[in-house]
C-alpha cells in the first residue's frame, strides 16, 4: 500500500516565503488529471487551516509554527481532485482556539465539517454553537503534546468522552500503538465513535507484526473505531507509516474499517475517514495527482473506494 511513499490525499503545500521577496508563493495543485473516476461527493477528512496570524495567532506553547493555507488554496486544490466535501480539524498551533478552522468552514459552506480542541474552559454554550456551525468531534492530541503514559491519556479520554457524549460528537485521537493498546478497553466502551490520526501511528519499517497494530485491527474490526489513512509520510515520520502490500491479507485494506480481512471487504462496512491535503511546506509537498492516485492502488475496487470517500464521511461527520 503505502510501498510507493506517498500519502494518500495530496499534501497541500500551504506556503513559503521566497527568498529577497515578501510576498507568499501560491500553494501548488495537481497538474494532470487523477488517473481514477472520483466518486461524487467524496470527503477530504484532515485538513487544516492556517490564517493569517495578525487574525488568528498561535498558541504561544506550540511545538511548530505553520506557513499560511488558506481556505481558497484549499478550495483549489480540492477542485482540482474532485474532491466536494471537507473535514478541517483544528491544529495544535491554535491550542484549543478554533477560530481557523471556523473561518475555514464558514468559507466553505455546507460541505465542509470541523473537529475542535477544547479544554476545561470551553463552556457548553460554545459547544452549542459550535455543534450549530458544524463542528462533530473533538481531538486529543496526545503526540504532539507529549503524553505517553496511559494514566495520563486515559482520564484525559473519558473526560472528552462526558463533553460530547450527549450531542453525538466523536473523538479523535492523535497517539500512537502503544496508547491505543494500553486503552483499548476504554476504547472498545466508549458510547462514541472513536478515530485514530494516520493509522493510529503504525510504523512502515515494523510491518503489521508491531506491538498494538492487532488492537487497532481489533478495535476498528469490532465496529468501535475509525482509522485515518492520512501522513503517510511527512516530517513525522521518515517513511509511509505501513505498507499496503504487507497489510492487506489482515486488514482489508490498511484502513479502510481496517476491519481485518480483504475478502470481508465487499460483505463488512469499512470504516475510515481517507486522507488529507494537510497543509504543510512545499519543502514537503509531493506530486499531488500521484498522491491521490494511491486510493486507486489501495483500493482497485471502486465500491470500497466509495465507501472510504462518500459513505464513511457521510456517517461519521453527518452529511
Amino acid at each position: 500500500m503505502f510501498s510507493r511513499r506517498s500519502i494518500l490525499l495530496a499534501t497541500i503545500a500551504a506556503g513559503v516565503t521566497m527568498q529577497n521577496r515578501n510576498a507568499l508563493a501560491k500553494a501548488s495543485q495537481p497538474s494532470t488529471p487523477v488517473n481514477f473516476d472520483v466518486p461524487a461527493e467524496a470527503c477530504d477528512c484532515h485538513t487544516h487551516i492556517h490564517g493569517d496570524p495578525e487574525k488568528f495567532p498561535f498558541f504561544a506553547g506550540r511545538v511548530y509554527t505553520p506557513e499560511p493555507a488558506s481556505p481558497e488554496e484549499m478550495s483549489a486544490l480540492h477542485k482540482a481532485l474532485h474532491i466536494e466535501r471537507v473535514v478541517i480539524v483544528t491544529p495544535s498551533v491554535y491550542g484549543s482556539d478554533n477560530s481557523a478552522t471556523r473561518f475555514g468552514m464558514m468559507a466553505r459552506g455546507a460541505t465542509a465539517r470541523g473537529v475542535a480542541v477544547i479544554d476545561d474552559k470551553t463552556s457548553e454554550a460554545e459547544l452549542d454553537a459550535m455543534n450549530k456551525a458544524g463542528f462533530r468531534g473533538i481531538r486529543l492530541n496526545l503526540a504532539t503534546g507529549g503524553v505517553s503514559d496511559p494514566d495520563v491519556g486515559r482520564p484525559r479520554f473519558l473526560a472528552a468522552v462526558e463533553r460530547v457524549k450527549a450531542r453525538g460528537w466523536h473523538i479523535q485521537l492523535y497517539t500512537g500503538l502503544p496508547m491505543i493498546a494500553a486503552l483499548k478497553d476504554s476504547f472498545a466502551a466508549s458510547p462514541v465513535p472513536v478515530v485514530f490520526d494516520h493509522f493510529g501511528g503504525a510504523q512502515a519499517a515494523l510491518d503489521v507484526d508491531q506491538p498494538g497494530f492487532a488492537d487497532l485491527l481489533e478495535l476498528v474490526k469490532s465496529g468501535k473505531a475509525y482509522v485515518k489513512i492520512s501522513g503517510a509520510i511527512g516530517p513525522r515520520n521518515s517513511g509511509p507509516i505501513l505498507p499496503m502490500r504487507a497489510a492487506r491479507p489482515r486488514t482489508d485494506r490498511g484502513e479502510c474499517r481496517p476491519h481485518h480481512m480483504g475478502t470481508d471487504c465487499r460483505t463488512r462496512t469499512p470504516r475510515a475517514c481517507l486522507g488529507e491535503s494537510r497543509p504543510m511546506s512545499r519543502r514537503c509537498s509531493r506530486s499531488t495527482t500521484a498522491s491521490a492516485e494511491s486510493i486507486a492502488v489501495w483500493a482497485p475496487d471502486a465500491a470500497i473506494r466509495k465507501t472510504i470517500l462518500v459513505d464513511n464521511p457521510a456517517r461519521l461527520y453527518g452529511f
